[in-house]
């Protein structure tokens, strides 16, 4: 073998070795936050939803619930929830909304107060939900075709807008790559990122996490690209813990 291929073979190794090193660092780096805890250590998470990540559709306990209740039960002890009254919210201080149901007016006041009083809220908020439902449009069970705002948005600062068109958008979510189905897009005063999907906003001693899609959950009708979705997500509930 000549000396200058020799020296090309090396070179290749080389990089190989450091691209390796870089990509084992970063994911040593972002992997704690999003590993497994023990049962007792594993802090309470609220989740109200109105999509089927409890039960299924026809409310069965078969199966053991989704993908993404799965994922979250191996770092929290959920805690589901129907409305964000006091009583509720008072169960914890973390709590994820994937795509709820209106709330009453007097329990979005209650909301509110939560997070301004240190609560923390991830919340998912879908303008163009797609969702596969076997249920017929209309039906009370079936989750709304879009997130229904009743002025929680602009009384934090922000905006929701619908997406110009349909399909799947590849985006970051609490570092990792994931895909979006027909995500909206968020504007105002918060801190916004560049693709507009996600906005943090801090709202008095609290802090609010808006994201602008809720069909990134559907991890099993997404197909293979959507394999670090849930991993995004764990990872932004780890970010409000710290903040």
């Amino acid at each position: 073998m000549s000396r200058a291929r020799l020296r090309v073979l090396i070179g290749i190794a080389a990089v190989s070795v450091a691209a390796a090193a870089l990509v084992f660092a970063a994911d040593r780096h972002r992997s704690p936050e999003i590993e497994p805890r023990p049962a007792a250590q594993r802090p309470t998470l609220l989740l109200l939803t109105s999509l089927p990540l409890v039960f299924g559709e026809q409310f069965s306990l078969q199966g053991g619930g989704s993908p993404a209740l799965k994922a979250l039960d191996t770092r929290y002890r959920v805690v589901p929830i129907s409305v964000t009254e006091p009583a509720d919210l008072g169960k914890g201080r973390l709590l994820l909304m994937a795509h709820p149901l209106a709330q009453p007016a007097e329990d979005l006041v209650a909301l509110d107060q939560w997070v301004r009083n240190g609560g923390r809220v991830l919340l998912l908020a879908d303008p163009m939900l797609e969702w596969p439902s076997s249920r017929p449009l209309g039906d009370p069970l079936r989750p709304p075709a879009m997130f229904m705002d009743t002025g929680l948005l602009a009384h934090w600062g922000l905006r929701l807008d619908a997406p110009d068109a349909h399909g799947f958008k590849a985006e970051k979510l609490g570092g990792y790559d994931v895909v979006t189905l027909s995500p909206g897009a968020l504007f105002g005063a918060c801190d916004i990122s560049a693709d507009r999907l996600l906005a943090r906003c801090r709202i008095g001693k609290g802090v609010a996490t808006i994201v602008a899609d809720a069909d990134l959950l559907d991890t099993q009708d997404l197909g293979t690209k959507a394999a670090h979705n849930l991993d995004g997500l764990l990872s932004e509930l780890a970010r409000l813990e710290r903040m």
